[in-house]
């Protein structure tokens, strides 16, 4: 689902207090009892074996061949349905933003990697055996340049090769 499809209450600034007493007792969450998401179930990290087209992904990322780690990882998303859906989406919006911002593209750059970390902040970490809190920090770094100019899209910034993110492989 594009981005901008999505409604969710939470963008939207809305509260919503249904349910009863029971209910909120019954689902304990990471959520509070005011948040939009108290009932939905905390993303459970899948186990091994990984898809061999993850894998695959994850290598093509670390030979920085974005475009490459884009296609293989599409391929999969597309025949993947339930809570994985969106993780694989976050992942392929990282490495286009990458390819985005090393091809100076700074707007497209700039929008993915904000729409990425909108699907990946959603599952814990690790996931799928991924530690997307470095990976998420390490993305923040490599982008701070990029995200400090605001609106302007300044004709000498180039990514920083040194910055680009690595993930670790997990095995399976």
């Amino acid at each position: 689902m594009d981005t901008a499809d999505k409604g969710s209450l939470e963008s939207k600034g809305r509260v919503w207090e249904t349910g009863s007493e029971s209910d909120r007792r019954d689902h304990p969450q990471n959520h509070t009892r005011r948040s939009p998401d108290r009932n939905r179930q905390m993303l459970q990290d899948p186990p091994p074996p990984y898809p061999p087209q993850y894998l695959e992904g994850l290598r093509l990322f670390n030979e920085q061949d974005f475009f490459e780690c884009h296609d293989v990882l599409e391929e999969l998303w597309s025949d993947i349905v339930g809570d994985q859906r969106q993780f694989y989406q976050g992942l392929i919006q990282v490495a286009v933003a990458l390819f985005h911002f090393g091809n100076g593209n700074l707007g497209g750059a700039r929008k993915l990697f904000h729409s990425s970390q909108g699907y990946l902040e959603q599952y814990p970490s690790p996931y799928m055996g991924l530690d997307l809190g470095s990976l998420c920090n390490d993305l923040q770094t490599c982008f701070q340049e990029l995200l400090d100019a605001g609106n302007r899209y300044p004709t000498d910034l180039v990514i920083n090769e040194s910055l680009i993110p690595r993930v670790t492989i997990p095995t399976t």
